[in-house]
């Protein structure tokens, strides 16, 4: 027996509670209700210019249009499937689409006019992008940049043991540490937040030939220009058939560069809990293994490492592949533009999953600081660096602090006391012995909390 048909991606079945958002926007209905609202659009410029002797549409004509684009729903959605099985061409079943609603001949003949099939895709793909971007996923990234801010500020003053190359090294606090992938972030965000999004309308081969020949006293590109940026899009001048892309290629990048920093953030965090840093908090009823009763899984850590990944692989093949297109065109960015929503999706899936992890966590302070009491030998980079200073200073005749605390601590545990004794025998100035001696582990982290404050 076979099953009923089933979503082939886990975005479309398993997480599509998670990820529905983008539906609106980066599905195939989402691209055609754009492609609509293009066409429709054209049309009501072309007769606000009095193209070959049409009078302006009234508001409510227009409104009446536009209405077509607002009501877009199931039924729409089912008759452009049964133009496109007859056209066999997605455009064109949208133009039919269109010209079906315009009860007067001259104004159908309006439909699509001088366009190309590109002409429509690429402002459709740039107003769905946009929209999934600015609507769902930015929104979703700005959830999880303020949750981390927020971790941060509330862990600011948690000294912590560091590990550089994963070894002791000197403490930090937790919040200091959380405020550098906030801090990443935005920086990433601002850079997203300014995307250009870029549209062509210039015909066949980006020359305007058609457009010439039917209507020669026009200025053209001015038109192109006008009607692009009347859709919210920054208009490109230069193209071949199609628009360049290079502005796809630029925000995948700047998504996928995202990712990597939000995987770096799932991997430590992962790290944290392991070592006991961060407690999980069990949600009530859920089960961590089905062998082990007490276990609680970084699974959201986890999930998010997955998607992630997988985000990248498909925005990074995007973005790589969309910016080359032989001679004047071909369909490569075609089939690789459907699944823009795929890499999308999974990023926000993620994101998702971050977001609900930092919110299953809790800092256990005490094994923070038995770990800091437990690396006493981390003090060496400060006893040096002092005893440094004082050699500059004329109070302190040591010929190399460095190879003296290297001797001291390299490979080795060195305990409180023992390092007391140590730096009391130190030939130093009495004001930095005594600086020395009242330093711990949990003490010895600079400026880390102030730095929290950069995060504003």
């Amino acid at each position: 027996m076979s099953l009923p048909p089933q979503p082939l991606s886990p975005l479309d079945g398993r997480y599509r509670g998670a990820v529905g958002e983008l539906g609106e926007h980066l599905s195939e209905a989402g691209l055609n209700r754009a492609r609509v609202q293009v066409e429709i659009e054209w049309l009501i410029a072309q007769t606000d210019r009095g193209f070959f002797g049409t009078s302006p549409l009234d508001a409510e004509q227009k409104a009446s249009l536009r209405q077509i684009v607002a009501d877009f729903g199931q039924a729409d959605i089912d008759e452009l499937a049964t133009l496109e099985a007859t056209t066999r061409h997605d455009v064109k079943a949208v133009e039919y689409y269109v010209r079906r609603r315009l009860a007067e001949r001259g104004l159908a003949e309006l439909t699509h006019f001088a366009c190309t099939s590109e002409d429509i895709n690429n402002l459709s793909y740039a107003i769905t992008v946009r929209d999934a971007v600015r609507e769902v996923w930015l929104p979703k990234l700005t959830t999880v940049i303020e949750a981390l801010a927020a971790l941060a500020r509330e862990h600011r003053d948690a000294s912590m043991l560091s590990r550089t190359h994963g070894q002791p090294a000197t403490p930090t606090t937790m919040g200091k540490e959380l405020a550098v992938f906030a801090h990443r972030l935005r920086r990433i965000e601002l850079q997203i937040q300014a995307t250009e999004y870029l549209g062509k309308f210039s015909g066949a081969t980006g020359t305007f030939s058609a457009h010439v020949v039917a209507v020669p006293d026009v200025s053209w590109p001015e038109v192109s220009r006008e009607f692009v940026e009347s859709l919210g899009l920054t208009w490109n001048p230069l193209t071949t058939q199609i628009e360049s892309h290079d502005w796809q290629a630029e925000l995948y990048g700047r998504v996928s560069h995202a990712n990597r920093v939000l995987h770096n953030l799932a991997t430590d965090i992962w790290t944290y809990i392991s070592i006991g840093y961060f407690r999980q908090i069990p949600a009530p009823g859920a089960t961590g293994s089905s062998t082990m009763p007490h276990k609680v899984n970084p699974i959201r850590f986890e999930n998010a490492e997955a998607n992630l990944e997988l985000s990248s692989a498909v925005l990074d093949s995007l973005a790589a592949t969309l910016v080359t297109s032989r001679l004047q065109r071909d369909l490569t960015d075609s089939s690789a533009q459907r699944n823009i929503g795929v890499g999308f999706g999974h990023s926000l899936l993620a994101l998702d999953n971050i977001q609900r992890g930092l919110g299953e966590i809790d800092l256990d302070r005490d094994v923070l600081l038995a770990d800091l009491d437990a690396n006493w030998e981390v003090l060496g980079e400060a006893i040096q660096t002092v005893i440094r200073a004082e050699v500059v200073a004329g109070r302190s005749s040591i010929a190399d602090p460095y190879a003296l605390l290297k001797e001291l601590t390299r490979g080795k545990r060195v305990g409180g006391e023992e390092l007391a004794a140590f730096v009391s025998g130190l030939d130093i100035g009495d004001d930095a012995k005594q600086r020395l001696l009242a330093l711990t582990p949990a003490g010895y982290i600079g400026l880390a909390a102030e730095l929290v404050d950069a995060l504003g």
